[in-house]
């Protein structure tokens, strides 16, 4: 515990490290997990740079080797191979959009924020869920089960169903920014965790520069009218009108038109607003 508590989240003004059992609310309810969150290590960038955004670029909190023998490497060394994994993906959607195979590649960046997140479940009071239902926030999102299920997964009919378990398998979460920048054509998942016993899991959140854009990707109107068609995506969110779409599908009533790093700041300063007053007292908001 002392060598947690070491590398407890409040110490890092880039908001990464180790976090207890209850410090996180989902919909606003608490979160039965504790979790080591580590982003892409970067060199920081000045504590009084603006848009605020941008500090958050940082170093990660590590645990001392002789506490962890190579964590560091092995979390490193996963969190490099589950990026090359999601660029395949993503490649292979972008065919599938019928855009250039790296043209997420090129809207991502160079100086990308990806997160892996390494969560402990304990099992939940009755009632209560590991995490409550959600989508997440970001591209994507790949996910290692650790030999205890729980993961749940809402389908087309609004039923909650369960994840299997099956060995060396990847399960694959989209998120609410790829749904929103393929107007709703790529819809995000629902889960949630229901842990009846102490469960791990080891996540990776495939994200861009802190600097990217937002925009809708500039697909055929085609996507639109297939979208159209489909009761679960008509009423899934983030819906471009049709009309929007065929003008090219630019600043939409309803997809995000702010860039990531502002989408990430904003999400932190409601999930932990006294480590933000804390660190950057200066601001609060973008």
């Amino acid at each position: 515990e002392a060598s947690k508590a070491r590398i407890a989240k409040h110490h890092s003004p880039w908001v990464r490290g180790w976090e207890a059992v209850g410090a996180e609310l989902t919909d606003n309810r608490v979160d039965y997990r504790e979790q080591v969150d580590v982003w892409t290590e970067l060199e920081p960038r000045p504590r009084d740079v603006t848009p605020a955004y941008l500090r958050l670029d940082g170093p990660n909190q590590w645990p001392d080797e002789a506490d962890a023998p190579g964590f560091r490497a092995l979390v490193e060394r996963f969190q490099r191979e589950m990026g090359a994994v999601a660029d395949q993906l993503m490649a292979a959607m972008c065919v599938g959009l019928g855009l250039e195979a790296d043209h997420l590649q090129r809207v991502f960046g160079e100086r990308r924020s990806s997160l892996v997140k390494l969560i402990r479940y304990p099992a939940s009071p009755p009632g209560e869920a590991g995490v409550n239902a959600h989508h997440d926030a970001g591209f994507l999102t790949l996910l290692w089960q650790h030999e205890v299920g729980g993961l749940q997964a809402q389908n087309p009919d609004g039923e909650w169903i369960d994840v299997p378990l099956r060995p060396h398998a990847i399960v694959v979460n989209l998120g609410e920014i790829l749904q929103a920048m393929t107007g709703n054509y790529y819809v995000a998942t629902n889960h949630r965790v229901i842990a009846h016993e102490e469960r791990f899991s080891s996540a990776y959140f495939h994200g861009p520069d802190l600097r990217t854009r937002l925009d809708p990707l500039p697909i055929d109107p085609r996507f639109a009218e297939l979208v159209a068609a489909s009761a679960r995506h008509r009423s899934a969110g983030f819906m471009a009108r049709r009309d929007e779409l065929l003008d090219g599908a630019r600043g939409t009533d309803s997809a995000p038109t702010e860039c990531y790093g502002e989408q990430l700041w904003n999400y932190f300063v409601r999930s932990y607003p006294n480590l933000v007053a804390q660190h950057h007292p200066d601001v609060v908001a973008v």
